[in-house]
C-alpha cells in the first residue's frame, strides 16, 4: 500500500521538470503550476511534502473505483505477464471479456463494441456509424456539452472549446433544458421538459430531418455543468428520433459505469440509443479505453461493407484486462448501488444543507457522485461568480481554499463539480462536504444582496 512521504526535493524536481518539458492540455503553459503527485490510494491522492487531497475530482472525472484498486492493480500486471500488446485485427480474451461485458451491461438491443483509446475518438466514430449506416450528414448537439478534443467531436461541442476549431461541416446545436438557467421560460421540470422538447422537434424540421443522421447527448452533461435531464426528456428524444429516422447517440463518457448511480445514465429513463459512447469509468483512467457500443441494426450495415475507421491499439490487451477487472470489481463491491445510495443519502442531502448556509450557492443538480454547485454573486439575478467560458478572481479564491483545505473539487467557470469515487466510505463523503463548507466561508465576503 502506498504511503505519504515527505521529499520536497524530489518534488521540486518533478515540478521542474515538467515545467521544462511537458505541454499540457488546455492551458496557458506559463500560467500553471501543476501538483506534483507522489502517489494516491482509495480517495486520496498526495504531494512530495506529504499533504493529502481528498479527491472530490476523480481526476478528470474517470477514477470511479477511487485510485491504485489492487484487484485491477494485479489485473494489469497479470495481463502484462501474459500478452502485453497484439494487434487489433487479431482475437484476444481480454477484448473478447471486455466487450461481453458491456454489450450485457447496455441491453438486449446492443450486438458489438468498437474500441478506441479515449472518449474523443469514440465519438469521431460513433458520428461515422451514424453518418454512413442512415446516408445523412448532420449531427445535433446542445450547446451546453463537451464531447471531446478531435475535430467532429470537438465541433459537437457546445462550450467554448469548440470556438478556435471549428473546421469540420454538418454539425447544429440546440438547447437543452436547464431550469436554473432556462433558455424557455420554463418555471418547473415538466414544463422545461416540454419546451425544449419542442424546441429540439422545430430544430428537426428547419434543419431537414432527411439530413439529420443522429442527436448526440451526453446523457447527463457533465462539464457542461451536470444537467440532469427532467424526467421524460431522454423518451421524448427517443421518440423523436423515431418519428424522423435519426439515430440517437448517448454519450456516457463521464456519466457511465456508476458515476449516475446506474451502470449508464440513460437507464435513469425508460429508453434506449441506438449507439453508446464510453470511456473513463470503464478502467477507472488506470489504462486509456474507450468504445462505441454498437445496436444491432447498425451492427448490420457493416456485415459486408467495410466500415471505414481503425485505430492502431483498437481493444489493446491491457487496456481490456483493466476494464474486466473494473467492471468484476464494480459488481462485487455493489459500487453502482454505494454510488446510488451516497448520493440519495450523503452527497445531495448535505449539499442542500450547505445551500441554506451559503448565500453563494445559487443551485446544486445532481445524482449518484456527480454533482455541481452553482457560485452565483446574488441568488435574485442568478448572476455567476465567474462569466461563462472564464474564471474569476473569487473563483480562485475558492479552488485555493479548497485545496489548502485538502479538497480537490472540479471547477469549471463558476461551478464546482463533486465527483468522488463510487467506492467513497460515507465517512470520507462527509469529510469531503466539512472541508467544502469550510471552503466556502471564505468566499461568502464576495456575495452582494
Amino acid at each position: 500500500m502506498n504511503a505519504p512521504i515527505n521529499d520536497s526535493a524530489k518534488g521540486a524536481e518533478v515540478f521542474a521538470q515538467d515545467r521544462a518539458h511537458v505541454f499540457h492540455s488546455w492551458s496557458a503553459q506559463a500560467q500553471i503550476a501543476p501538483i506534483p503527485v507522489a502517489g494516491a490510494q482509495g480517495s486520496y491522492f498526495w504531494d512530495y511534502e506529504g499533504k493529502k487531497y481528498l479527491d472530490f475530482s476523480c481526476q478528470l472525472v474517470f477514477t470511479n473505483i477511487g485510485h491504485q484498486h489492487p484487484k485491477v492493480v494485479k489485473a494489469i500486471q497479470d495481463q502484462a505477464a501474459v500478452l502485453t500488446t497484439i494487434a487489433p485485427q487479431h482475437a484476444n480474451v481480454a477484448r473478447n471479456e471486455a466487450a461481453k461485458r458491456i454489450v450485457e451491461l447496455a441491453g438486449s438491443k446492443f450486438q458489438k463494441v468498437f474500441f478506441t483509446n479515449a472518449g474523443a475518438d469514440a465519438v469521431e466514430n460513433a458520428i461515422r456509424m451514424a453518418r454512413l449506416h442512415t446516408h445523412k450528414h448532420k449531427i445535433l448537439s446542445t450547446y451546453r456539452s463537451y464531447h471531446g478534443n478531435t475535430g467532429s467531436a470537438i465541433n459537437a461541442t457546445g462550450d467554448p472549446r469548440r470556438f478556435p476549431n471549428e473546421f469540420a461541416h454538418g454539425h447544429v446545436h440546440f438547447w437543452g433544458p436547464y431550469l436554473y438557467r432556462s433558455s424557455f421560460w420554463a418555471t418547473d421540470e415538466a414544463q422545461e421538459c416540454q419546451r425544449a422538447l419542442e424546441h429540439l422537434e422545430q430544430t428537426i424540421i428547419f434543419e431537414g430531418p432527411k439530413t439529420i443522421a443522429a442527436i448526440l447527448l451526453e446523457s447527463i452533461p457533465g462539464t457542461a455543468g451536470i444537467l440532469v435531464p427532467p424526467a421524460g426528456y431522454l423518451d421524448g428524444v427517443r421518440a423523436l428520433c423515431d418519428k424522423y429516422e435519426i439515430l440517437w447517440i448517448a454519450d456516457e463518457v463521464m456519466s457511465g459505469f456508476g458515476r449516475a448511480g446506474k451502470w449508464f445514465a440513460y437507464q435513469h429513463s425508460k429508453s434506449l440509443p441506438d449507439l453508446i459512447v464510453f470511456a473513463k469509468g470503464v478502467t477507472s483512467g488506470y489504462v486509456p479505453l474507450g468504445g462505441v457500443v454498437i445496436s444491432e441494426a447498425v451492427a448490420r450495415s457493416f456485415d459486408d461493407r467495410v466500415f471505414p475507421g481503425g485505430l492502431t491499439y483498437s481493444g489493446h490487451p491491457l487496456a481490456c484486462a483493466t476494464a474486466v477487472a473494473t467492471i468484476d470489481a464494480m459488481k462485487e463491491e455493489k459500487m453502482v448501488e454505494s454510488a446510488a445510495n451516497l448520493g440519495e443519502k450523503i452527497m445531495g442531502p448535505g449539499l442542500r444543507e450547505l445551500a441554506k448556509k451559503h448565500n453563494v450557492i445559487g443551485d446544486i443538480r445532481g445524482v449518484g457522485v456527480f454533482w455541481v454547485i452553482d457560485i452565483v454573486k446574488n441568488r435574485q439575478t442568478r448572476e455567476p461568480m465567474a462569466p461563462y467560458g472564464s474564471s474569476s478572481p473569487e473563483m480562485n479564491e475558492l479552488i485555493a481554499a479548497c485545496k489548502k483545505n485538502g479538497l480537490m473539487p472540479f471547477p469549471n467557470f463558476n461551478r464546482l463539480h463533486m465527483t468522488p469515487p463510487c467506492n467513497i466510505s460515507e465517512a470520507d463523503a462527509r469529510l469531503g462536504l466539512e472541508l467544502f463548507d469550510k471552503s466556502l466561508a471564505e468566499i461568502g465576503k464576495y456575495y452582494s444582496d
